[in-house]
C-alpha cells in the first residue's frame, strides 16, 4: 500500500500540536540514529540536509552535534513545520525546503543527508537513492532510519491495511547498488496501551493515521476493538509494535 502524499501531508499537519508529546518511539529512533551518525562520521559536515524534519527533534540535535555546519537545509512535506524549525532559534544558515522530497529540486551537494522515520512513506526508493547519491559529495554520508515489515503489525492484521515495508536485507540490497553500506541494524519493540481506542488516538496524534480506513462507523469501531483485544491483549492492555531499521551508507 502506498499512501497518497496529500493524505500524508494532511494527517501530519493535523498532528503539529500533539506530535512532540506522543511521538515517543520516533524520538527514541532519532536518538539512536544520531548516535550512529556521530560514532561513524569522520569529518563534521559543512553542508547538511535533513529530510522529513517534522517538528524538529532531530534537527535541534543535529545542530548541536555539528555547530559549525555552513548550510543546514531542512525539508518536510508539511509547509507549516517551517514555523517549528525557525522557532528553535538555531544559529547558522538554516533553510527550509518545503515539499515532496521525491519531486523537489535540491540546491546543493551535501556532505551528510539524514532522515529519521520518513523514508517508508516514499513511493520509489530506488529512484530516490539515486537522486540522493547525485546530491552527495565524494565520500558523503547518507544516514537514515525507517520502519520495517513488523511495524504496526497489529493494525495490518486486523484491517488488512499497511505500508509496503521492506526487510533489512532488501533495503541493504537497494543501497548497495549505489552506496557502500557501513552499518545496518534493526530493533522491534511492542508498546502497551490501555485499550484499542488509545492505540488509535496515539496514531492520530503522531500523524500515522494516514493509514486509517475511511468511513468508520460505531459498528466498525466496535468490531475493530473486539478483535484487537482478542488478538493482542496482555495483562496491562494491548500491544502496538514498532520495527525500526537504521542505515549508514556513503558515496564510495
Amino acid at each position: 500500500m502506498k499512501v497518497k502524499k496529500e493524505k500524508i501531508r494532511s494527517h501530519f499537519a493535523g498532528a503539529v500540536e500533539t506530535y512532540d508529546q506522543y511521538a515517543v518511539v520516533q524520538r527514541k529512533t532519532a536518538r539512536r540514529l544520531l548516535t550512529l551518525i556521530t560514532d561513524t562520521i569522520e569529518t563534521p559536515p559543512e553542508l547538511l540536509l535533513e529530510v522529513g524534519c517534522c517538528t524538529g527533534y532531530l534537527t535541534r540535535n543535529l545542530a548541536a552535534a555539528f555547530p559549525d555546519v555552513k548550510f543546514f537545509d531542512v525539508n518536510d512535506i508539511v509547509d507549516k513545520f517551517s514555523g517549528n524549525i525557525f522557532s528553535l532559534g538555531l544559529s547558522g544558515n538554516i533553510r527550509f525546503l518545503p515539499g515532496d522530497i521525491e519531486k523537489i529540486e535540491l540546491p546543493e551537494k551535501y556532505d551528510l543527508i539524514c532522515s529519521s522515520s520518513t523514508f517508508h512513506w516514499l513511493h520509489d526508493l530506488h529512484a530516490f537513492f539515486h537522486k540522493l547519491h547525485a546530491h552527495l559529495t565524494p565520500g558523503g554520508m547518507l544516514a537514515f532510519s525507517l520502519y520495517g515489515i513488523e511495524n504496526l503489525r497489529e493494525i495490518r492484521k486486523i484491517t488488512g491495511k499497511g505500508l509496503d515495508y521492506v526487510s533489512l536485507a532488501r533495503m541493504r540490497d537497494m543501497l548497495e547498488g549505489t552506496f557502500e553500506v557501513m552499518s545496518a541494524e534493526e530493533s522491534v519493540e511492542s508498546i502497551v496501551f490501555p485499550d484499542p481506542v488509545t492505540v488509535q488516538d496515539h496514531l492520530r496524534k503522531t500523524g500515522v493515521n494516514a493509514l486509517a480506513q475511511q468511513g468508520w462507523t460505531r459498528e466498525k469501531q466496535k468490531k475493530f476493538s473486539q478483535r484487537y483485544k482478542q488478538c493482542y491483549s496482555t495483562e496491562k492492555g494491548v500491544t502496538l509494535t514498532y520495527h525500526s531499521m537504521y542505515f549508514i551508507a556513503r558515496v564510495p
